[in-house]
């Protein structure tokens, strides 16, 4: 079966772009989000757009300018998320460097652009973006084509992490255990099982030296009750599920602490989507972020 890259990263990558032209405030400029994105890939998602419509909203759709693809992600659930996760994974890792941490692993990295944008901060970082083979590859073209050379601090790591351990991809890489690290884990966590998580959770812990740090998304596990039909999120879950990437498994959110401590990870912050949304409520478009949505802080801890 062919391997296509990732279509919520294809998604997500627009959604932040989006964010910085429309909304009056953005939380970030993000110009290359459109330009990852290949337009045969846009043309594909508006056909998927489309075709959910119903007659009329689809007659009326067509006969004005092509922005269909752009008024559903910009009215999409899953925006005002996937803006503040990265966001706040930039403010943590802002921090971080302050402290003198100069690594930074992207998992499932996706079409995330800090690369291309390198923010000032970034200027003595080693960066390790690890993904799916599929959606790295067309990332990499889609730079190389787009006349971008990166430096040599910039890594690439090729990697299924359904199926491979982190450990052993950064093994591969000049990735150093004995310096602290910054990881962020966005937008992942729910296409993996309860058993990958943790094992994703314990490796970022066995692979970065104490004081290390990770940012991750996950969904309180309540949206994965047995009647989804009354969940918010359901649409979304339905959405990306027809793709070809079902929302899997979250965790609870009174339950975190022990799960993190449970595989060598020390719990600094967790805010629900109400707390996101207050902490960077200036971006005066952005609606709530689901209250399931949850974004969490953790460290290594030192006696681990």
């Amino acid at each position: 079966m062919e391997s296509l890259p990732s279509r919520t990263a294809l998604a997500t990558s627009l959604m932040r772009a989006l964010h910085s032209r429309f909304d009056p405030s953005p939380l970030f400029d993000d110009p290359w989000g459109d330009r990852l994105v290949l337009e045969s890939e846009r043309e594909r998602m508006t056909e998927r757009v489309l075709a959910r419509m119903d007659k009329d909203a689809r007659a009326r759709a067509l006969q004005g300018p092509n922005t269909v693809l752009d008024d559903f992600l910009l009215t999409n659930t899953a925006l005002p998320g996937v803006v503040i996760r990265s966001r706040y994974a930039e403010d943590a890792l802002r921090e971080a460097t302050i402290r003198g941490i100069s690594q930074y692993v992207l998992i499932g990295a996706g079409l995330d652009s800090f690369v291309l944008r390198r923010p000032a901060f970034s200027d003595a970082l080693t960066i390790f973006e690890i993904d799916h083979p599929a959606t790295q590859t067309m990332k990499i073209q889609r730079i190389k084509e787009c006349g971008m050379s990166l430096p040599p601090s910039v890594h690439f790591i090729a990697a299924d992490l359904a199926n491979e351990d982190l450990v052993s991809a950064l093994a591969c890489s000049s990735f150093r255990k004995d310096k602290k690290a910054f990881f962020s884990w966005l937008g992942v966590s729910v296409y993996l099982t309860r058993q990958a998580n943790l094992a994703t959770l314990r490796a970022v812990a066995t692979c970065g030296a104490p004081g290390s740090e990770l940012v991750f998304t996950y969904l309180d596990q309540a949206q994965f009750a047995q009647n989804r039909s009354q969940l918010p999120h359901n649409e979304n879950a339905n959405l990306v599920a027809q793709t070809g990437e079902p929302w899997i498994s979250g965790f609870h959110p009174d339950e975190i602490v022990n799960d993190l401590a449970c595989v060598g990870l020390e719990l600094v912050e967790d805010l629900d989507g109400k707390a996101m949304w207050e902490r960077y409520r200036r971006a005066s478009t952005l609606a709530h972020p689901p209250a399931s949505l949850h974004i969490a802080l953790a460290r290594v801890g030192k006696g681990h």
